[in-house]
């Protein structure tokens, strides 16, 4: 397994737990330490820490910085690393490709390698195939085999989603086939999906995120649509998706994480026009803005004012703040001169610090003029908005009730509501 992130580690575990000997890859040195100690690197997903500590104790899972020692004792070796995008918003493949030559260095006949790193279609075959014939010195097809198998899981369930959603295959050539379902098969409970090539197993990756990324566009643009007309959005969203052709997703102040603002750039728009994919993306970075734009017309002006955003993180119950919409709502609340705090639950004072930003325990509240809610994490459920004694409450996720905030004296603002 060459990646032990927040998936990885999951995948590692789940494959361990199912009679497989596991090798762990890792470039972090602490993660490596913490999975031959038992400790599970990766915090948040449930029923993780128990399985790294039990297979690790039982022999069957192991740790290393030695990504070529380990896949040449391997038959079978997963990719599963972050494909990021530089500021161009063009695919940055550094990880990606140094750990395919790290297994190429140590990659011998008759193994699979199968990768699980979204990517843009032709990638796994065009790119990560030529790596590994390179450096190996092998022929794929002949003295090892290839395929991509796309991730479907949410962090924050992964066991569960691993036997629930099927397992989509697809392969070089059909003794790779073959060799992918085998063990997938095995190491899974759900079904296995079977895809004619690795190139539209990668697709199907890219639909899903994208998807779901024009979808919450569309909603955001229903939400505006509502809001000038002093309608409820949540309302009329519920309603409309009581009929089974209308699935329509929640607005809100914008979508985070490594893969919803990141995998629809990987479809390459071969057009003039605008795609509906380029406007998605463009609608839900530019909710943020959106939503400082609303708190500054209720409150006339933000300069120098204090302004609490909850959650750092991207979305609730994972610790993690890549593309978190925190980071565009700070940068619409700098030009306009705010004062900026940030809380979250899963962050210590001197982590949320560390990104050069103001914290504030709700122990030691500053005076604050307003309160922005981005990240709904389980601890601000049932939270008395009276302790933060401003002005105005932001619902950024369209998940508090308004005459709760409006009858602590409060006003309440909701993306569309």
């Amino acid at each position: 397994m060459v990646g032990l992130g927040k998936i990885g580690m999951s995948l590692a575990a789940q494959y361990a737990s199912k009679g497989f000997t596991v090798i762990g890859c890792d470039i972090n040195q602490e993660v490596v330490e913490a999975v031959n100690n038992g400790i599970s690197p990766v915090k948040e997903e449930k029923g993780l820490a128990e399985r790294v500590a039990s297979l690790v104790k039982e022999g069957t899972l192991s740790a290393t910085q030695d990504t070529a020692s380990a896949v040449s004792d391997s038959d079978v070796v997963i990719i599963i690393v972050p494909l990021i995008i530089n500021t161009q918003k063009v695919p940055d493949f550094r990880w990606l490709d140094a750990a395919a030559g790290d297994i190429g260095r140590g990659l011998r006949q008759n193994t699979l390698v199968i990768n699980e790193s979204t990517v843009p279609v032709g990638t796994t075959r065009d790119r990560l195939g030529k790596i590994l014939e390179r450096e190996s010195g092998l022929e794929l097809g002949t003295d090892f085999g290839l395929a991509f198998s796309p991730e479907r899981v949410y962090s924050g369930r992964i066991f569960t989603d691993l036997a629930k959603y099927p397992k989509v295959v697809g392969a070089a050539d059909q003794e790779s086939t073959n060799m992918a379902v085998s063990f997938y098969q095995q190491v899974l409970d759900a079904e296995v999906t079977v895809m004619d090539s690795i190139e539209a197993s990668e697709l199907v990756k890219l639909i899903e995120t994208s998807y779901r990324d024009v979808n919450i566009a569309l909603a955001n643009q229903f939400a505006k649509y509502a809001a000038e007309y002093k309608l409820d959005i949540m309302q009329a969203i519920v309603a409309a998706n009581s009929q089974p052709f209308s699935h329509i997703h929640t607005p809100g102040v914008g979508v985070g994480g490594h893969c919803i603002p990141v995998y629809p750039y990987f479809l390459p728009n071969t057009s003039d026009e605008p795609s509906v994919i380029s406007i998605a993306r463009a609608t839900n970075d530019g909710m943020a803005q959106y939503a400082v734009d609303l708190l500054k017309k209720e409150m006339r002006d933000l300069s120098g004012k204090s302004i609490m955003i909850l959650g750092l993180s991207y979305r609730e119950d994972v610790k993690e703040v890549a593309f978190s919409s925190t980071w565009l709502l700070i940068e619409a609340l700098e030009i306009e001169n705010a004062e900026i705090f940030v809380h979250d639950p899963l962050f210590s004072a001197t982590e949320i610090e560390s990104y050069g930003l103001k914290s504030a325990a709700f122990d030691v509240l500053p005076p604050l003029d307003a309160v922005i809610l981005q990240s709904y994490h389980s601890q601000y459920r049932g939270l008395d908005f009276g302790i933060f004694g401003c002005k105005v409450v932001l619902d950024g996720r369209n998940v508090l009730k308004k005459e709760d905030i409006t009858g602590l004296g409060m006003s309440y603002i909701g993306i569309g509501c």
